[in-house]
């Protein structure tokens, strides 16, 4: 998995940094909320850790932001014992979970754990972006009319519905579509991304996958 950690004590990051990237997850580590909405906007994360006392932007006001730009990403608050109002306040403005501080090392890596077992729990039936709509579950997409998608299509489109404007790289996108098939390989994305812009515009969609062979790719309205 991917992970944004937004944690203010230096030290504290390190070692979350470590453990985590200890089971092999990938971790941006940035130490205010207003970069970890920055940050949030450019890149797709599987998991965002925010804890709530930071300086510039805090955790709440930062996990707001991020959901306002439509952002569904899993959200796991870090909060202090005593903040039991603030915990309330993450929960309603959109986090999925909270921990609190102190806590182990091994809960936070349950935790993780947990989320990579149920991902499809947080993943909408239903993605719209601009006059495109697609169903997950019967693999519709829908737009002036509608056209069934495969499977890996279905996986494909909705993760770069669900990160509108984002740019991926080939390898990015192998690893979170393609990430149980070793044999996958970047001219398979590319036939992918093919089979969609052909399907996309059988539909009469405005909404496009942007990008090059062997270059990034995202999708815009």
């Amino acid at each position: 998995m991917k992970i944004l950690l937004a944690e203010d004590e230096e030290q504290l990051s390190r070692v979350l940094v470590a453990a985590m990237q200890s089971v092999n997850y990938e971790v941006d580590p940035v130490f205010n909320g207003r970069d970890a909405v920055e940050l949030a906007k450019k890149n797709s994360y599987d998991v965002i850790i925010l804890d709530i006392m930071m300086p510039v932007m805090d955790g709440i006001t930062a996990l707001k932001e991020i959901r306002k730009s439509g952002d569904k990403t899993y959200v796991l608050m870090l909060t202090a014992k005593a903040e039991v109002d603030d915990r309330v306040t993450g929960l309603d403005s959109g986090a999925d979970d909270y921990l609190t501080k102190p806590f182990s090392l091994k809960e936070l890596l349950a935790r993780l754990r947990s989320k990579e077992r149920r991902d499809d729990q947080y993943t909408p039936n239903e993605v719209e972006v601009g006059d495109l709509a697609l169903n997950v579950a019967e693999q519709e997409l829908v737009s002036h009319n509608s056209i069934r998608l495969g499977s890996k299509e279905t996986q494909l489109l909705n993760y770069l519905m669900l990160n509108e404007g984002k740019e991926f790289s080939t390898s990015d996108l192998l690893a979170h579509v393609w990430k149980d098939d070793e044999e996958a390989s970047e001219e398979v994305v590319w036939i992918y991304i093919s089979y969609l812009r052909q399907k996309l515009q059988s539909i009469q969609s405005s909404v496009q996958i942007v990008g090059e062979k062997g270059e990034s790719f995202s999708l815009i309205r």
